[in-house]
């Protein structure tokens, strides 16, 4: 198992196809790293769909407001068009790699959009690079999200079981 430096600082994520372990970034990207983690703690991932898995570049998901299976508001064909109830944040695009397992805020247009949404990436996607904010990185588990099912949208999509902040665990 990989080691866990920080424990306030990382994220266990149980998904259908098993466990992912996310080391977050706060020196990185502290508005994002900390949107996250209330997001978290308040149960607000737990449940939500994969609802946008392109092979070779990235899994989507994080829509808490439309993606989330164990609410009254899902909705698969909105899926991906919702946030949380707080309000956007303001991006910190850093010099991290848009990588293997790096894990970055998806956004609309506007660069200060990105909400409860985030995306994991499967391979190099550096052409993402510092046009998205990298708040995190897969440190176990990518095989796990590998296997996560591809589709635009996904039919019968994986999901988030569980996120924790490995503190809290």
């Amino acid at each position: 198992m990989a080691e866990i430096k920080d424990p306030e600082n990382a994220l266990l994520m149980e998904t259908t196809k098993g466990k992912v372990v996310i080391e977050l970034y706060p020196d990185l990207a502290p508005g994002h790293v900390g949107r996250i983690k209330e997001l978290a703690r308040e149960g607000a991932y737990d449940g939500v769909v994969f609802h946008r898995v392109i092979d070779g570049f990235m899994a989507q998901t994080g829509d808490v407001e439309f993606g989330n299976s164990n609410s009254d508001s899902f909705n698969p064909g909105r899926a991906g068009m919702g946030g949380s109830s707080k309000p956007n944040l303001k991006a910190e695009f850093n010099n991290a790699n848009h990588g293997r397992g790096a894990c970055s805020m998806a956004r609309a247009q506007s660069p200060d959009s990105a909400n409860s949404q985030f995306f994991i990436c499967f391979g190099d996607a550096s052409f993402l690079n510092r046009q998205y904010t990298v708040w995190g990185q897969v440190i176990e588990g990518m095989e796990n999200v590998d296997q996560i099912k591809r589709g635009e949208p996904v039919q019968d999509p994986d999901k988030i079981v569980s996120l924790k902040v490995a503190a809290d665990a």
